[in-house]
């Protein structure tokens, strides 16, 4: 039988081989990291420049994302996205398997990254990064008896839109 700390060392062979070629590698990823940056700041910009043409210019200017959970679903679409009439493209999550590829999929792919992206609103303006709400937490917190963060956030997101929440 080998033994196991034997095929973790490294062999002569292996030393001599990666001593000429670690210059290559270093300039490789040197070259690598840069572009990589640089083609994900182009898409970010495109993504924007593209949404403010073909979404503002319909009036749409507003991507809500939420789900059927039984914590917010009622909640979102009575209290949120009646309000926003045909101001917001909607996405639901519970129904994400039947999502055809869209502006509307790639944005929130982008700007809802992989924490906290449900329930999620992101609000686009001409000229100006966008601006995220996430209202997953808020609703954590509206679950367990706290609706000061909800509300809170629910009126940074309106006032921004320039809705009055009728109370």
């Amino acid at each position: 039988m080998s033994n196991p700390d034997s095929k973790r060392k490294l062999k002569w062979w292996q030393i001599a081989v990666w001593i000429p070629l670690s210059p290559f590698v270093l300039v490789g990823l040197c070259i690598l990291i840069p572009l990589v940056l640089v083609l994900y700041f182009v898409y970010s910009i495109s993504l924007h420049i593209v949404i403010w043409l073909w979404w503002n210019l319909r009036g749409r200017d507003i991507l809500f994302v939420y789900s059927d959970s039984p914590i917010w679903h009622d909640y979102i679409e009575q209290q949120i996205l009646l309000l926003l009439s045909q101001r917001a493209i909607v996405l639901n999550w519970s129904q994400r398997k039947r999502w055809r590829f869209s502006l509307a999929k790639m944005a929130f792919r982008h700007f809802g990254n992989y924490r906290e992206f449900n329930p999620l609103a992101v609000v686009f303006r001409p000229f100006r990064r966008r601006r995220i709400f996430r209202f997953w937490q808020p609703f954590r917190d509206f679950k367990h008896g706290n609706p000061e963060t909800l509300l809170k956030m629910e009126s940074e997101f309106f006032g921004l839109i320039g809705i009055q929440k009728p109370h």
